[in-house]
This record gives structure tokens, C-alpha cells and sequence, in this order.
């Protein structure tokens, strides 16, 4: 098993943001809301779906460094987001909802030492599993950076179409 450092978890979440930011800086509603194709995703479809990524890991995130070994159902960010306005939401809005959100999450993460990223929770899901601190911040940051990707793709094909 491959060990993971939190510094490096940390530094890629708190990259995000401004990948995001470098991208779409200056860009009009009309590109945002832009689909490569009718199947596909907005930038802003994205970035809606991140931060409800973000409320459901990061949520769990917290419960897991508050509690001491807490037990909690798993919540799907896709039915989580049915409860929201964020795929409605100005992507502009959006997002600075979406770096706060960060910014507060960081604030949790940051002063951990190496007890705090190993804390555990027991979380329901089709069967139970074990999760951590760690485990969530990594599986936030990894998917983030799939989505970047993701926006990237969509903001180069906008260009070329």
C-alpha cells in the first residue's frame, strides 16, 4: 500500500481553486454554461457538482475530526446536489461559495499531525467501511483534479468550436 503524505493532499486541494480560477478567468456566462455536447457537462454543471462534493466529503471530513469514531451513512454528492440550487446557481457565485468552502475546510486540515489525518469513522454505505481523515481529503483531491481536467477539456473544445 502506498503510503500518502497529508502535505501533499493539502497542497492539491489547495491547488484546485486556482486551477479553476487560471481557466476561467474572464469568461462570459455564455461559455460556462457552453456543453460540448448535449450529454456533457457545463463548466459550470462542474463546478456545481464539486461543491457538492466538497459539502458531502468535506461534511464527513468534519464529523470524522470532531467525533471520536463516529458511525454515518454515506451521502451520494449526486443525490445531495438534487437538494441544492447549484446546478441553477451563476457560476461566478458558484464559485466563490466553492473557494470559501476551501478556505474553511483548509483551516481544519492544515494544523492536523499525523494522529488527526489517521482518525477513523465507520461509514454505511452498501456495506460499512472504514474511512479517515485522509482518506476523504485524498478522494476529494483526486477527484478534483479528474475535473479540472475536465473543465480544461471543455473550455479547449468551446475554443475550437
Amino acid at each position: 500500500m502506498t503510503q500518502i503524505d497529508p502535505t501533499a493532499v493539502v497542497a492539491q486541494l489547495e491547488s484546485t481553486p486556482r486551477r479553476i480560477d487560471s481557466v476561467t478567468l474572464g469568461l462570459s456566462d455564455k461559455d460556462l454554461t457552453w456543453k460540448p455536447s448535449p450529454d456533457s457537462w457545463s463548466v459550470n454543471e462542474v463546478i456545481a457538482h464539486l461543491r457538492a462534493c466538497a459539502d458531502v466529503w468535506g461534511d464527513s471530513i468534519l464529523k470524522i475530526v470532531k467525533e471520536d469514531n463516529p458511525t454515518f451513512r454515506y451521502v451520494s454528492p449526486r443525490t445531495w446536489i438534487r437538494k441544492t440550487n447549484y446546478p441553477n446557481s451563476d457560476f461566478h457565485a458558484s464559485f466563490l461559495a466553492f473557494r470559501r468552502q476551501r478556505e474553511d475546510l483548509l483551516k481544519i486540515l492544515q494544523p492536523l499531525d499525523q494522529e488527526g489525518w489517521l482518525r477513523r469513522a465507520t461509514v454505511k454505505a452498501t456495506k460499512l467501511r472504514e474511512e479517515t481523515v485522509l482518506s476523504y481529503a485524498q478522494r476529494l483531491a483526486g477527484h478534483e483534479a479528474g475535473h479540472c481536467e475536465q473543465i480544461e477539456r471543455i473550455l479547449h473544445a468551446r475554443r475550437r468550436g
